[in-house]
């Protein structure tokens, strides 16, 4: 008999939509350099400007202002790389020394850039957040100073689901002269997102979280924003980011957005009922429990619980034996024992954070699935706190 197979890591990365991979093998035939003046060089083109304004459309952008790139990121390390790019001639390096608002719980491709900025001279200033994952505006006022040239806060978290109060920290960033980033590789076809709105200067992106392709993403640079390329040498991306586009990728990507503009706003309500029932039922069945992140303001499909007396990893791999998957946060942290720091900068201590997962559902998950999942979880962390207590009795 087949093991059955449940997939709750969506946040991690989603299985390819049925009309992208449709579209991107339609499209493999296509396999001109987008940027040779022949036939066969101008129909890549056309694929590659098609999926930039149904990019561009999505998120209210014009498509001018869409950028491709490899990955959400190298999005993000475009954007950030601008503060130490002070003498190669461009008129839109950072030659003043600005330095960078973040924040505690931001990706790791965040927060280590961050790092390697502060180790080439720029100030790095990390704004805390609150027990919800929330920023805390009243500090992150006394943060935000004339000397600060980007504030970089992601729109959704990806291991608590916690979404920020964007449009006021632009508000209050732009007031003193700063720029905006965000990082909104979780938000983005999760909930709605739209640039102008939020009035950022600049926004990551990336396929693989909304049942594109891996491989591709895309940055929104505001027209009127200074910007300075991180890969430098062909004319591509109108020189802002140089290599052969990755057409498949690219088209995969636009076929990604069309499809969330169809679907988003059903599946949304439907993975709140899947969410607000596994959240209910871990609460009925299983004691000594916290949910981490916000209770409202948070994305549809995540759910983020810490077990006391469980380890997270242990956690997983049993429930992987049930045919379960899920993490224990960010994909990209997954090698490291270290507790969450997302989960440290709300406040809880390191064996919450080391007991604790997170649950991303999408749209292939079924309510039948979640039922699967609360007759599995509970005899899960029940077995594992027996273990627990039968070894320290031993000790």
């Amino acid at each position: 008999m087949e093991k059955r197979r449940v997939y709750f890591d969506n946040n991690a990365t989603t299985p390819l939509h049925p009309e992208v991979r449709k579209a991107i093998i339609e499209a493999m035939d296509s396999f001109g350099n987008p940027s040779s003046l022949h036939s066969f060089g101008r129909q890549s083109r056309g694929l590659i400007e098609s999926a930039r304004e149904k990019v561009a459309r999505f998120i209210n952008a014009m498509p001018e202002e869409i950028m491709f790139v490899g990955s959400g990121s190298e999005g993000n390390n475009t954007v950030l790389s601008i503060l130490t790019c002070q003498s190669c001639g461009c008129t839109m390096c950072n030659k003043e020394g600005k330095g960078l608002v973040t924040t505690t719980i931001e990706h790791p491709c965040i927060l280590e850039t961050s790092s390697c900025l502060s180790q080439n001279g720029a100030k790095v200033v990390y704004a805390e957040v609150d027990e919800y994952g929330k920023v805390d505006m009243e500090k992150l006022k006394t943060l935000i100073t004339e000397g600060t040239g980007l504030v970089s806060v992601m729109l959704a978290n990806n291991e608590i689901g916690t979404i920020q109060d964007l449009g006021k920290i632009v508000e209050i960033a732009h007031a003193r002269g700063a720029l905006v980033h965000t990082d909104a590789v979780q938000a983005v076809g999760k909930i709605p997102v739209d640039v102008r709105e939020l009035d950022v200067d600049f926004l990551t992106l990336s396929a693989h979280k909304i049942y594109g392709p891996k491989g591709v993403g895309a940055v929104y640079v505001k027209r009127s924003s200074p910007f300075c390329p991180l890969i430098r040498g062909g004319h591509q991306e109108k020189g802002r980011r140089a290599g052969t586009e990755n057409t498949l990728g690219i088209v995969g990507l636009g076929k990604a957005v069309e499809m969330r503009a169809a679907e988003m706003k059903e599946e949304a309500g439907r993975l709140l009922a899947m969410k607000h029932a596994l959240r209910k039922g871990i609460e009925d069945q299983i004691p000594d429990i916290r949910f981490v992140g916000h209770p409202v303001d948070s994305l549809p499909g995540t759910l983020n619980v810490s077990f006391d007396g469980a380890e997270g990893e242990a956690i997983i791999l049993y429930l992987d034996l049930e045919g379960i998957a899920v993490s224990t946060g960010s994909a990209c942290a997954s090698g490291s024992l270290d507790p969450s720091h997302v989960i440290l900068a709300t406040g809880l201590p390191a064996e919450c954070a080391h007991g604790s997962i997170r649950i991303s559902l999408g749209r292939e998950n079924t309510m039948e699935e979640v039922s699967y999942m609360l007759d599995k979880l509970p005899k899960v962390i029940r077995r594992i706190r027996d273990m627990s207590t039968a070894y320290s009795r031993r000790a």
